[in-house]
């Protein structure tokens, strides 16, 4: 298996999914050769808990791993040491495991704690003073990393806004990615000389190469940086937000990425940029691709592309991502090819990233039961039509502060709980930007009560805690004591189910 993984990567930069402009060619000849999830959603749209997520087939509120460790605002910040993982299931089944890029699961257990080989990359951006990094420029006899011109909005108070991009002074083959792919290519020889030395057959591997791009900053060389014409570029129709009967976080987080401090042509070039990464990223990927065809492997080899979470770039006048559960940070990318299943399928059921764990076990005979929020792609990449849920379910949890929210995105709509704030209903067949709360509008009065039960029954059943905000507040049906008095009259334990702690 060959799990290839981007970072805060929107579903619209790829040839795949539509863009005209972006060239993503082996990314599409992917999907070409498998199948493609139109509906593909993250758990949350924040990198440890999402990739938490992938590694444990548990939702976050699940596993507790809810927050990024650089800017965690109390919650745990590595997971339990008896938390299931696929990697440990793997390793133990005789898989050989191996990860190239990016770790960013936790302050104390790395990804070679879980079995996986390859250097400790730690953290939400390219580590470039990492030593290996280091060592390969030197033995490429390639320059070190150096940028310029980076560009950046002012925050409220007048200082620098976050790095949004710069130009790097040096040839692709120096750049981070390029040697995460290389480091790849490596490891995929080595093991095959392993076994070639050893005279056995093949072991199975898991072999993951998760790149920290398309995250910005956007740092390339020029060749990237100036690849796409900013006039080619048609700035999202949110870029009208008003956040008008929206949470007043969103106008927060706005201020925080300065969005409005820069002209919309500088927005055009920095989407420019970003397609630029994107092409970069997928010319890496190709170069790994070619190398599992060399060695043989392509036919029975499947492969994953996804992301963990998506990127605004300017979309409701917001980057990178945070409280505002929008289609542009919450859809994903997500193709699969599996040797022997169909080609060129596009599969419209509502999937996960989460769903990555019980695949990767089904796909090697193992027990899927563990990953306990997950369930295998396997028979929709296989062409079958199982029953499938109707809708996606995602929460969030904070990242420079505590902000629990919750979302239901069903065909047509989406309603998001923000216990602190305005709740959010949008109609994303007549509002596919999602410019529109119509939580208080009377015409769909029905469908908010039928979508609030439905999440609250969902939430509920799962064991997610949040339900006990949603039993008083909202029109759901109960049938414990919302209170948790039982204890008034002696005639209930408190903690039984009748007394809210569970559903009977």
């Amino acid at each position: 298996m060959l799990f290839l993984m981007t970072d805060q990567h929107r579903i619209d930069t790829l040839g795949a999914y539509g863009n005209p402009h972006v060239s993503t060619p082996h990314l599409d000849r992917l999907a070409a050769e498998g199948t493609r999830f139109d509906n593909c959603y993250t758990p949350t749209a924040i990198c440890t808990p999402a990739r938490a997520s992938l590694l444990t087939g548990s939702a976050p509120f699940r596993h507790k791993l809810l927050a990024n460790y650089e800017r965690n605002v109390g919650y745990l910040e590595d997971l339990a040491d008896d938390q299931f993982t696929f990697a440990e299931q793997l390793g133990a089944e005789g898989y050989r495991l191996g990860l190239l890029g990016k770790w960013h699961g936790g302050v104390r257990r790395t990804a070679a704690d879980y079995g996986f080989e390859g250097p400790d990359l730690a953290g939400w951006h390219n580590p470039v003073d990492h030593p290996d990094y280091l060592a390969y420029l030197r033995e490429a006899g390639l320059p070190p990393y150096r940028i310029t011109e980076p560009v950046r909005g002012t925050t409220p108070n007048g200082s620098p806004g976050n790095l949004l991009a710069a130009r790097l002074d040096q040839p692709v083959e120096a750049t981070f990615e390029y040697y995460l792919a290389t480091r790849t290519i490596e490891t995929l020889h080595r093991w095959a000389d392993q076994d070639a030395e050893n005279g056995t057959e093949e072991h199975p591997f898991f072999l993951a190469t998760h790149f920290f791009g398309p995250h910005l900053p956007y740092i390339l060389p020029d060749a990237y940086y100036d690849m796409y014409d900013p006039g080619l570029v048609e700035l999202p129709a949110s870029v009208s937000e008003t956040f008008a009967a929206k949470p007043p976080v969103q106008s927060n987080y706005s201020k925080l990425w300065a969005f409005d401090t820069m002209p919309l042509e500088e927005s055009r070039k920095l989407i420019a940029v970003y397609w630029g990464y994107v092409t970069l990223i997928d010319e890496q990927i190709g170069r790994i691709l070619d190398a599992v065809r060399a060695l043989g492997l392509e036919e029975r080899t499947a492969v994953f592309f996804t992301a963990d979470h998506g990127e605004f770039t300017g979309a409701h006048r917001l980057h990178d991502k945070g409280p505002a559960m929008y289609e542009d940070i919450y859809r994903i990318p997500g193709l699969l090819k599996v040797p022997g299943c169909p080609r060129g399928q596009v599969r419209d059921e509502f999937v996960s990233l989460t769903d990555c764990t019980a695949t990767i076990l089904d796909l090697a005979g193992s027990d899927t039961a563990p990953a306990v929020d997950s369930r295998s792609l396997l028979p929709l990449a296989a062409g079958e039509h199982p029953e499938w849920a109707p809708h996606h379910v995602a929460e969030f949890h904070g990242h420079h502060f505590p902000y629990p929210q919750r979302m239901l995105r069903t065909r047509r709509y989406k309603l998001v709980v923000n216990p602190e704030s305005r709740n959010e209903l949008y109609d994303l067949h007549t509002d596919p930007d999602e410019l529109h709360n119509r939580y208080e509008h009377p015409e769909l009065r029905e469908i908010r009560t039928e979508l609030t039960r439905t999440l609250y029954d969902l939430l509920r059943d799962r064991g997610d805690n949040f339900y006990h905000w949603m039993t008083p507040m909202y029109d759901v049906e109960t049938d414990y004591d919302t209170t948790l008095s039982a204890f008034e009259t002696g005639t209930a334990d408190a903690s039984s189910p009748a007394a809210g702690e569970g559903r009977p």
